[in-house]
């Protein structure tokens, strides 16, 4: 086989794929919503009263970590904020990381992919259960860009279980996060209306009692990893 013949052979092989990818995709509509205060703290009071219906994170990817926590969550936007909220019921609880930009996927964490069809370029904002959180830009898991603490520290959150550390618990626990748009400044965003992104949600605890990796959207790796935007769902902003 020639080299042209071969690099037409691997594009169709690389098609074929993500086409394949494409036709396992959730999609999901962003409602936007007019009556939401931007703040954490009543933001579950407020969806409740938009009625935005959860999702669940569900998604078993990898046999050798079967365990799967009870995992909800629902989104929606009012133009300048991402509004997301988190309910979960978990054998386990633990919250030890206590900043910013730490290890908080060694605890009972959440964690919120988005890439504004940017090809392979995305951010991932991770929580633990008492709302310390990392935001990072990259293409992949290798090499992030974390976002600077001022940005961060624009996040609004709240948390069942407050803010300080927590172990040897069981139960529910539920986290909500407002996030603005200047988070996603590096892809100049000024509005979240009409905008069609890809993304993915996800619950992990790699330092908990029983470690898991679950997701809303399907991924198909021999190997735990959140860092894989082909394996993205759709996300349509209303």
């Amino acid at each position: 086989m020639s080299k042209g013949m071969f690099l037409r052979y691997e594009k169709c092989a690389k098609r074929m794929k993500h086409q394949l990818i494409r036709n396992d995709m959730n999609a999901l509509l962003i409602q936007k919503v007019k009556n939401a205060d931007g703040k954490a703290s009543g933001l579950s009071e407020s969806l409740d009263k938009e009625k935005i219906p959860f999702q669940l994170i569900s998604q078993v990817n990898w046999s050798e970590y079967p365990y799967k926590p009870d995992v909800k969550f629902r989104i929606a936007h009012n133009s300048k904020n991402i509004l997301l909220n988190y309910r979960v019921e978990e054998s386990d609880i633990k919250a030890l990381c206590e900043e910013d930009n730490g290890k908080v996927w060694e605890d009972s964490c959440v964690e919120f992919f988005i890439s504004f069809n940017e090809d392979d370029f995305y951010y991932n904002i991770e929580s633990n259960c008492i709302g310390k959180i990392v935001v990072a830009t990259g293409v992949d898991r290798y090499n992030r860009v974390p976002v600077p603490a001022a940005v961060i520290n624009g996040i609004d959150r709240w948390s069942s279980l407050g803010n300080l550390p927590v172990e040897n618990k069981s139960g529910k626990w539920e986290l909500s996060l407002v996030i603005p748009v200047d988070v996603f400044l590096p892809s100049r965003i000024n509005t979240f209306d009409g905008l069609q992104a890809k993304g993915n949600f996800y619950k992990c605890g790699d330092k908990l009692k029983v470690s898991h990796f679950l997701s809303w959207n399907p991924i198909k790796n021999d190997q735990p990893n959140f860092h894989l935007p082909q394996f993205f769902g759709k996300l349509v902003f209303d």
